[in-house]
């Protein structure tokens, strides 16, 4: 008998017990920051032919696959080689492992060779990515609800974000044109004392931030330090573009500090690959109980670290040491190339921009942009909103996306600027790209009621 497929049974209709209210979620799902964020997706999605300055990714010219085995076995033949049997090295890659991480040693030599930060092992704890140790330090370090944490504003979304998710409140400290200056810290944390409430850290990435780019001075980094002695404050050093920007670099503040004032946050995403998602964070402040004895930061960021992600992956551990092995540490050494493509992106980008608006016409526009060191990013300031809405339209008609800088400030600014990523693109494709994005520009601004009006900033 000749049979026929059953009709689809319909979904089962919702009741009144199966749909949660989301004012009845935690606030953070409902937070502008995912929102926009979902949106640079979706748009990245729908446009796949664009030319996109919007990922702050690594450039994948210089990823092999078949060298991540090769770390691996460098690794392995590591372990063998300090004596480990068989068996050891089995359970080290295969099992769940020490919660503060297998490569700790290996980490803290690199850091030594690298960046001048002498701290023993013990003080590191390996994280899965820098974002991991954000969550965990800030966990560990706010504990009342009057403690607030200032961020260089504007400021990577990844530590608002995950402040958010702990119900810690936000205090943004303005960024200048040669990063956050010591004078303005400390009238925030004057204010915020003034308010009744505690500054308890300060975040801030004093080299290429993201997503300005800028840099902080020397003078300017000793002065946060000394401001921290003064004020009792932890500074979250977050600087994960050194090791892939030409030319030398300013010292970390890490490296200056005498005071075990600084959390220094660091990733191997840049300098390694993103896809292992390993990152770390040096805590070597000690920590006293009642009764006086006395541990290391990093141990109470491990015991949070249990409860969260348990440990980090032993593989990944693996690659990158294998990378650090094979660069006998000196990570710098081995990110010559890299540093050299970047800072070539990075002139192409400059160049090209400065060949479609020549000072004239510049001027006539109320177009500016910075010119950073080294890193991933760049802010260009121009006489319109520079929000969703002309993304979308950026995309649409003239094939280019870029990143509204307004989605990287904690309370409100950035409106009439975007952030361009230019690392992970060719260089042919940054000169196609700064085409379509001059051509969206003056489209832009020659809509009608978008008049010139001088850019935000002296940038």
């Amino acid at each position: 008998a000749r049979t026929h497929p059953a009709p689809p049974r319909p979904a089962p209709a919702a009741t009144p017990g199966t749909a949660l209210r989301r004012e009845e979620l935690h606030g953070s799902v409902s937070d502008p920051v995912l929102e926009t964020m979902n949106f640079l997706n979706e748009i990245t999605s729908r446009f796949p032919g664009a030319v996109s300055f919007a990922p702050g990714r690594p450039y994948e010219g210089f990823f092999e696959t078949e060298e991540i085995f090769g770390h691996i076995r460098r690794y392995l033949d590591h372990l063998a080689g300090r004596g480990d049997d068989p068996d050891t090295i089995r359970t080290a890659v295969y099992q769940y492992g020490p919660t503060a991480g297998h490569i700790r040693e290996l980490i803290a030599d690199s850091l030594r060779k690298d960046e001048g930060i002498d701290v023993p092992p013990e003080s590191i704890v390996v994280t899965v990515g820098a974002q991991e140790a954000m969550l965990l330090t800030l966990r560990a370090l706010f504990a009342d609800p009057a403690d607030v944490l200032l961020v260089a504003s504007p400021c990577y979304v990844g530590i608002t974000g995950a402040a958010r998710l702990l119900d810690i409140p936000v205090t943004a400290v303005e960024e200048r044109d040669d990063g956050v200056a010591a004078a303005d810290l400390d009238a925030a944390v004057r204010a915020e004392r003034a308010r009744g409430r505690r500054p308890r850290a300060f975040y801030l990435v004093p080299d290429h931030s993201n997503p300005s780019g800028t840099t902080m001075s020397g003078r300017a980094r000793t002065e946060v330090l000394e401001l921290a002695a003064r004020h009792d404050l932890i500074v979250l050093e977050d600087s994960p573009y050194r090791l892939v920007s030409p030319g030398p670099q300013r010292p970390t503040l890490k490296s200056l500090d005498r005071d075990r004032r600084v959390v220094h946050l660091g990733s191997y995403a840049k300098s390694v690959f993103p896809g292992a998602r390993i990152g770390y964070a040096v805590a070597d402040q000690h920590v006293r109980d009642a009764s006086g004895a006395t541990s290391l930061l990093a141990d109470e960021l491990a015991r949070i670290k249990s409860m969260v992600t348990v440990n980090t992956p032993a593989l990944s551990q693996a690659a990158v040491a294998g990378a650090l092995l094979a660069a006998d540490g000196r990570l710098a050494e081995l990110n010559t190339l890299p540093a050299e493509h970047y800072g070539e992106a990075l002139r192409v980008t400059l160049e090209q921009l400065g060949r479609h608006f020549p000072p004239a016409r510049r001027h006539d526009l109320g177009v500016t942009w910075n010119e950073p060191g080294g890193g991933f990013f760049l802010t260009v300031r121009v006489p319109f909103t520079a929000d969703n809405a002309a993304l979308r339209r950026s995309a649409e008609e003239h094939g280019v996306l870029w990143t509204p800088m307004s989605y990287f400030y904690p309370r409100s600014g950035g409106e009439r600027a975007m952030r361009l990523s230019f690392s992970y693109l060719a260089h042919d494709r940054i000169e196609e790209g700064i085409a379509r994005l001059a051509g969206f520009i003056e489209a832009e601004a020659a809509r009608p009621g978008h008049g010139r009006r001088p850019p935000e900033g002296g940038r």
